[in-house]
């Protein structure tokens, strides 16, 4: 009988698009910035991303803490010269990435379905509660999964709290997503395994990982459709 009982998977660019919207709605931003500063002597995107780090203990994660960190870097960098116009223009940015359809990643449908059949699946997401409710439920297969926990973060001790509530130990434990900070470091850290699918861009925040590339308990596709045997091998070997 296999050890590996549970398989955790990430939603944001994981299971569907994200990442590509706040990139452009980071260049949309800069944009309307532009038109006050010079975006290159004035550090606008370190700016931006300085502002919002500072503010994640208070704002969370997702759209909503963006665009306040993006209305208080802008006031900022502009030595508070916007105009009320252009942080309207801020906030409509906010509202259209809150707006956006589902769009699921090529095969990603399948490769959960597959993984379901033989195995119990979770859900572990973090974000603004009313955004990732919005998109599990557009998504069109939340009913594959056992549970599906939106947490303020995802870091060891999330990831130890769902482990004690699912009655198991970090070693029958698989979480797979795009995340090294976020889905695979506090996992491994913990003893459990991970199974890394890169995203083509990653908010720079979640780069900040320590992960070794050897990692014993590491493993890595290029796409959806080959995690269904990645976790078949785990699962043979685990």
């Amino acid at each position: 009988m296999s050890d590996i009982q549970l398989i955790g998977f990430d939603a944001d660019d994981t299971l569907w698009r994200s990442q590509d919207y706040f990139d452009q709605a980071q260049l949309d931003f800069e944009r309307i910035v532009g038109a006050y500063v010079d975006l290159h002597d004035a550090r606008v995107h370190e700016r931006l991303y300085e502002v919002e780090k500072g503010n994640i203990a208070l704002f969370g994660y997702g759209v909503k803490g963006m665009v306040l960190s993006m209305i208080e870097a802008a006031v900022d960098i502009t030595g508070s010269r916007i105009s009320a116009h252009d942080l309207h223009r801020v906030v409509t940015l906010g509202k259209d990435l809150l707006r956006h359809p589902v769009e699921l990643l090529p095969g990603i449908r399948e490769a959960v379905e597959a993984i379901a059949a033989e195995f119990d699946v979770v859900l572990i997401t973090k974000g603004d509660l009313f955004h990732q409710e919005a998109k599990v439920k557009q998504c069109g297969f939340a009913d594959l999964f056992r549970r599906i926990e939106i947490v303020s973060e995802k870091d060891t001790a999330t990831y130890a709290r769902l482990l004690e509530e699912f009655g198991l130990p970090a070693e029958r434990f698989v979480m797979v997503g795009n995340s090294l900070r976020s889905d695979i470091a506090p996992v491994l850290e913990l003893g459990g395994w991970g199974i890394h699918v890169p995203y083509h861009t990653n908010w720079v925040h979640e780069n900040e990982a320590d992960v070794a590339d050897d990692a014993p308990r590491l493993r890595r596709v290029e796409h959806a459709a080959q995690l269904p045997a990645m976790v078949r091998q785990l699962a043979a070997t685990g």
